[in-house]
């Protein structure tokens, strides 16, 4: 299998004949994305039990005063 790289060097690879930063800034936007997308649920879920654990030791309080 003959494996032939286009670019001369890894500056012409990252810059890409002029079209590098519109790339590369299109990955870095991609990846930001995905991770957004991966990481918000576990976020959501932790808010949500904090904000059930809070509301939980409330109810309690709210009963004992009547």
């Amino acid at each position: 299998m003959n494996l032939v790289f286009q670019f001369s060097d890894l500056h012409s690879f990252l810059w890409m004949n002029g079209h590098g930063p519109y790339v590369w800034g299109c990955y870095a936007m991609t990846f930001l994305g995905l991770a957004f997308l991966a990481l918000e649920p576990r976020l959501q879920r932790k808010r949500f039990i904090r904000q059930q654990k809070a509301l939980a030791q409330r109810k309690p309080a709210a009963r004992g005063e009547r």
